[in-house]
């Protein structure tokens, strides 16, 4: 009996697909993403954003109270007045700053979630949050540790950069302003270079594990020809929810100015009004926090997508997530990561498919539509070359010379008969029954 392979059916479709796509795929699956997996995405997203904002609220007001209380017991005026209060002021400063510091590490965990959850939706897989925990697990150190590399240098280049200012200041404040100027304008172009170079690099961290140093070059050569289309979605997405922000902003902002008018008519605040401007401010705080995770998901969707599509590329990922889809739908169990199988592998560029040429507009007739060799050779003329002629092997007979062309076929005698004369038949009729012989006239 003869087998035959099993029936399997069509692979699922994942997110994107598996082929190098373009950049308005990347830009508009990076706002859908968000529906695929909602409850995992939004809700870690949410739990971890109002952690962190409960944390730096609750720690940074009770340092601010208890460095400030100290103020009530000291005359104002006084040269120990002066210096707690400048105490104070820094220990509230340096708290906030740490807790804020703090919270973005927190923010880059979910950033790694959202990148693991959309290279498995991108083979079609859905992971509960346990399972993609998991796996961020063994690199989320490594990946804090990014975050906080990234913040002490920034700190470290403005930290200098306001030390400068300061000292050409002392000598000409007006050569700091403009110096200061310069600086700024020169600082948003570096800015959104760097960013861009080294965009993915939490994203090979987290798929690749790899170390922080080689992250940032793994990272600089995937962008190396897609910078400009890496620079708009990062543009258009950040333009996005900073305009969307300033929408939801700016009517609770007037809402809460045309509140304070109505409870305090006359300035002085009561119960009422502390109760009606603590609730709008947590009505505040929540849309805003709810704001900062979606942006959050969308921008980490991107930089997952702009990794996937990078790869494809340069390595051939596709291929590789390919297999994966066809051998996983086929049966097989305990199939390798195929963000980890060819890492760096150099794959000769896909050449593009053109159109047969054609001769340029206002070009003479019959010239060729390919552009001339060099010095000396004629322009190429396109086509396939004619087949070589073979020498003929050795011992072979050659042909002869070519026969003859036949001679002429001769004048005969009906050519100079004249044009009346009949000429004799060949053969004479005779009804049956008829004696033989000529016919008489």
């Amino acid at each position: 009996m003869t087998a035959y392979p099993a029936w399997t059916p069509a692979p699922r479709p994942g997110i994107v697909p598996l082929h190098p796509y373009g950049f308005g795929v990347t830009l508009g699956r990076s706002f859908t993403a968000l529906r695929q997996n909602p409850g995992v995405l939004l809700g870690f997203a949410l739990g971890v954003q109002a952690l962190a904002f409960l944390v730096l609220t609750l720690v940074t007001g009770g340092v601010a109270f208890a460095a400030f209380s100290r103020l009530d017991t000291l005359m104002e005026g006084t040269e120990e007045f002066e210096a707690v209060l400048a105490g104070s002021i820094a220990l509230t400063a340096i708290t906030g700053v740490v807790l804020s510091l703090a919270a973005g590490a927190l923010g880059v965990l979910v950033q790694g979630i959202v990148v693991l959850e959309v290279a498995h939706a991108v083979v079609a897989e859905r992971l509960p949050l346990r399972a993609l925990w998991r796996r961020l697990r063994p690199v989320a150190p490594r990946l804090v540790g990014y975050a906080f590399l990234v913040l002490l240098a920034v700190a470290v280049v403005v930290a200098v950069v306001v030390a400068l200012l300061f000292a050409i200041g002392a000598a000409s404040p007006p050569l700091a302003v403009l110096t200061g100027i310069l600086a700024l304008l020169g600082a948003i172009p570096l800015t959104l270079w760097l960013n861009t170079k080294f965009l993915l690099a939490p994203a090979a961290i987290i798929l690749e594990h790899a170390g922080i140093v080689p992250a940032l070059r793994r990272s600089w050569h995937l962008t190396r020809t897609r910078f400009w289309p890496t620079l708009g979605i990062i543009v258009i997405v950040s333009l996005t929810f900073s305009v969307l922000a300033q929408l939801v902003g700016l009517p609770l902002q007037f809402f809460t100015a045309g509140l304070t008018n109505i409870l305090t008519p006359t300035g002085e605040p009561d119960v009422g009004f502390v109760i009606a401007f603590l609730v709008t401010a947590v009505i505040t705080q929540v849309i805003t926090i709810l704001i900062q995770c979606v942006a959050l998901i969308v921008q980490s969707t991107a930089t997952a997508l702009v990794y996937v599509d990078c790869r494809m590329r340069h390595e051939g990922l596709d291929l590789d997530l390919l297999a994966y889809v066809e051998q996983r739908d086929g049966g097989a169990t305990e199939l390798a990561d195929p963000y980890r199988v060819h890492i760096g592998r150099a794959l000769a560029p896909r050449p593009p498919v053109f159109a047969a040429p054609s001769p340029y507009p206002g070009s003479p007739a019959g010239a060729s539509a390919f552009p001339a060799g060099p010095a000396g050779l004629p322009p190429y003329a396109g086509g396939f070359a004619a087949a070589p002629s073979w020498p003929a092997p050795s011992g072979a007979p050659r042909p002869g010379p070519p026969a003859a062309p036949p001679p002429p076929a001769p004048v005969g005698t009906a050519a100079s008969q004249a044009p009346g004369a009949a000429a004799s038949p060949a053969t004479t009729w005779a009804p049956p029954g008829a004696p033989a012989g000529p016919r008489q006239p």
